[in-house]
């Protein structure tokens, strides 16, 4: 496997990472009374918090000691982080498992970080591609961490799964120890300057706020899923995390074909079905009692979110052809502190009103989608950009 080849894989890992807190919570004990809801909101928020520190600090790595030495030590603290949280599960104190989560959140990040700096040549070549097969390697990952989970959760305990989830990033450390990842073309860039003044332009921002609001709505239901169809709808811990697992899967599939149809599909067409689709998810998540209806609900939510992404990957292709890694990855870090942001507020607001309000965030926020669209069509139609 080349550089280029591995890095756009290296998104496999990140969905990995990142989807592990949703699947484990079941094996963590959280469906169970007395229910501790806020503990989980500080989880998301911890993890969300070691993002936002690697990208603050991650750059400073790379420029001393090199990209491999960046993803494979982001890597490295992403298994040592799953080892420790395979120590400290329940029925000790949540504090340490926070200490954890923001430990895997910051090596989560500086992956992040090499990998938009490692996938440059391959967006120079390929924009739309690119990031169309990043965010699909993303959804794999996410679905490989739910599917790991629920088939191991009666046959090992939650340690043992753990242990067995540090394998996946210590694997990808060793991958990068031996590669190298050859420098762009000079000039390919602009420079950050230029880059920083076009993420304050309106359309970077609208596209920032876009991914942030859709990350959001998508890591809400990841994050409480198994959790929400335990409490509301009483499915058994291994069911529960099968639907997520069918959840991640439903987005993916959808993904792929969302990106053969866009050529020969008008994009507001398929745009108003993706959030009619949504919505009428929501309604029969809300108002089931049973795995069929679940089932049903989890379909239509993930066909709803699942083109989402491949509009906005082509719309970003178009209006910035040129690439700059610290842009690109501010970016996809805003989207995801968003996402993680998301499940945590869920969960402080589920300790007062109950699990019901997993429907309420990603409900607003999939109108909050729909309408920052719009605004990018109007604005592109404004600049003729």
């Amino acid at each position: 496997m080349s550089g280029g080849q591995s890095a756009l894989a290296g998104f496999l890992l990140s969905g990995f990472l990142l989807a592990l807190l949703g699947a484990i919570l079941p094996a963590w004990g959280y469906h169970r009374d007395p229910p501790d809801f806020v503990a989980v909101g500080n989880y998301f928020l911890a993890l969300a918090l070691g993002i936002v520190l690697a990208a603050r600090v991650g750059l400073q790595f790379m420029v001393r000691r090199g990209l491999a030495f960046l993803l494979v030590s982001g890597c490295a603290i992403s298994c040592i982080s799953l080892l420790y949280l395979a120590m400290v599960s329940p029925p000790l104190s949540e504090w340490y498992r926070v200490g954890g989560l923001l430990a895997l959140g910051f090596g989560a990040g500086l992956v992040n970080l090499g990998l938009f700096h490692a996938i440059s040549l391959s967006y120079q070549s390929d924009a739309a591609g690119t990031a169309s097969r990043c965010g699909i390697w993303y959804g794999f990952g996410c679905l490989a961490a739910t599917l790991l989970v629920a088939g191991t959760f009666y046959a090992y305990t939650v340690p043992s799964i753990l242990i067995l989830m540090a394998v996946v990033p210590g694997l990808f450390a060793g991958v990068y120890a031996r590669r190298s990842y050859p420098a762009a073309a000079e000039g390919a860039h602009p420079t950050l300057r230029q880059a920083l003044r076009d993420f304050r332009s309106p359309g970077a921002v609208l596209f920032a706020l876009l991914l942030f609001f859709q990350f959001a709505n998508e890591w809400s239901i990841a994050g409480w899923l198994p959790l929400f169809l335990i409490r509301r709808v009483g499915m058994s811990p291994s069911a529960s995390l099968m639907m997520l697992a069918m959840y991640w899967l439903f987005l993916m599939t959808g993904r792929l074909v969302a990106i053969a149809i866009l050529p020969r599909v008008r994009h507001g067409r398929l745009l108003m079905g993706s959030v009619l689709s949504a919505i009428f998810g929501y309604l029969i998540l809300f108002s089931t009692n049973n795995a069929f209806g679940a089932g049903t609900g989890v379909l239509f939510v993930g066909a709803g979110f699942a083109s989402i992404y491949p509009l906005v990957a082509e719309a970003i292709a178009r209006r910035f052809p040129y690439y700059h890694p610290g842009f690109f990855n501010g970016i996809f870090s805003f989207a995801l502190v968003g996402g993680l942001l998301a499940p945590a507020t869920l969960g402080y607001a589920a300790s007062r009103w109950g699990v019901g309000v997993l429907i309420g965030i990603p409900l607003i926020g999939t109108f909050m989608v729909m309408a920052l669209l719009v605004l990018i069509w109007l604005e592109s139609k404004v600049t003729g950009r």
